[in-house]
This record gives C-alpha cells, structure tokens and sequence, in this order.
C-alpha cells in the first residue's frame, strides 16, 4: 500500500535504538527524510549511514540530551518544516512507590512526559502556521493497565494520554493531527530491563526474566517492527481523520487487565 507519506520530514526523537531506531527505517522505506535525535552520536551516526545508503533519503541527526528543555526547544528551531513528530524518547524508572526516590520521579518525567510536551508545543506552532502536520506519541499501555511495581511510568503514562486525547480533540481545527500509540512489552533492550526488575519482583531472581514471555499473549512480546508500522499508518493520509486517539499494540494485555 502507498501511504502517500514520500518527501515528508520526519523528526523521531529516541531513535538510535529499539522502537525509535525501527520507526526511522519504516518511515524511510517510504521515502521520507529523517530528523533523528538520541543520546548517542555513536549509534546516530550508524543508523543515519545505513538509512542514507539503503533507501536514498537524507538523514540529519542531532545527539543530545532529550531531558533538558533548552536542547528540545534548539531541537525544534532545528526541525521546525518537520511534517511529523514521533516523540519517542522515555525511560521511566521501573520499580514501587516506596523504591523510588523524588529524583527517580523526576528524571523519568522530565525525559518523557515534560520532554514530549515542549517538544509537541515548540513544533506545534509551526505545523499550525502551516495548516498541517502530525504527531504521533510513543506512550505506554501501563498508562491505561495501572501497576503499582511500575508506578511512575503508570503515572507518566497516564498523563501523556490526557495530554494526547486533550490536544488530538482539537487540533484538526489547526489542520494538525495528535495521536498515541499504546505498546505492551516490546523486544527492546528497555524492556529486557524492565523485566528483569519484574522477575526480582516476582521471583526474586532477575535470571528468571526469560519465563515471563510464557505469560504474553502468544507467548511473545511484540516486536520494534510492528510498532514502528502502527506508527507509520498512523502518521500518513491514510489515517487522516484519526486525531485524539491512542491505539494500544499488546495482544490484548490491557483488555484482559493484567500486567503481562
């Protein structure tokens, strides 16, 4: 299917590895040049090589820290033609409410939630000028699957949500579309992290994380391709009175309220 999405500008934020670094290569596949920012200029700078040489698009990246607001608000002057925004960047710490510290809190937040919502608002006023433009949010489905040994990344979660539905209810009026994707446990080295803090919580031994892909649906978690393809569909013309919305990838975990 033609997505009708070639010679659009995409900036991807997080995109040197996992679901990011999976979005950059589907949204090249279908033409599009890429703004890619991430902590790493080592991992950039190999991402942005392979891209340029198997798919022909121009590639520009920008390592940085995507915590600090000064560098989301460069980043956006930076980009400001980009035609789609992936906000992708967030690593909230795993854990219970009384193993986290206020800088744990915070950390997390700053990175995701305050780093996702600078970004939306620096990048938005230019897509507005423009009368078009789409963003699309990486969340999470704890933010809609609440648990309390991930609490922070529930709350943050659930906050980017709001955010999504509150700003997608109305931005088709600015000819901008706002939506979020939701993805369960996805193969990614996070998630490897994430469950072996589980397995601690569960079994009391992180070896163990392994067992826990018996309890996914289909006995697997999703993979960074699916996702990256949710998100691509979703940013194209194809979905264009799609706004406000979050579409949840888990197989079905959050639908039957358990945790994996």
């Amino acid at each position: 299917m033609d997505l009708d999405l070639a010679g659009k500008t995409v900036m991807i934020t997080g995109a040197s590895k996992g679901i990011g670094r999976a979005a950059a290569e589907a949204f090249a596949r279908e033409g599009c040049d890429l703004c890619l920012a991430a902590r790493s200029r080592e991992q950039l700078e190999c991402l942005r090589d392979g891209i340029a040489r198997e798919q022909g698009v121009k590639v520009t990246i920008f390592p940085m820290d995507l915590s600090a607001p000064s560098n989301m608000i460069e980043l956006a002057a930076e980009c400001e033609t980009a035609d789609i925004l992936v906000n992708n960047a967030g690593d909230i710490s795993s854990g219970p409410l009384d193993s986290l510290t206020d800088d744990d809190w915070r950390r997390g937040f700053d990175l995701k939630v305050f780093g996702y919502i600078t970004l939306t608002r620096e990048l938005y006023r230019h897509m507005k000028a423009r009368k078009s433009g789409v963003i699309v949010n990486d969340i999470g489905n704890s933010g809609e699957n609440w648990d309390a040994n991930y609490i922070a990344g529930s709350t943050g979660n659930a906050a980017l949500m709001s955010f999504t539905k509150a700003l997608g209810g109305a931005s088709l009026n600015d000819g901008i579309r706002v939506v979020g994707v939701n993805p369960g446990p996805v193969a990614t080295d996070r998630m490897t992290k994430l469950m072996k803090r589980r397995a601690v919580d569960w079994y009391g031994d992180e070896g163990r994380w392994e067992e826990l892909f018996e309890k996914y649906p289909g006995g697997r978690p999703a993979t960074p391709e699916e996702v990256a393809d949710l998100m691509v569909f979703l940013a194209s013309p194809k979905a264009g009175y799609i706004s406000g919305t979050i579409v949840t990838i888990d197989g079905g975990i959050a639908a039957r309220g358990s945790i994996i």
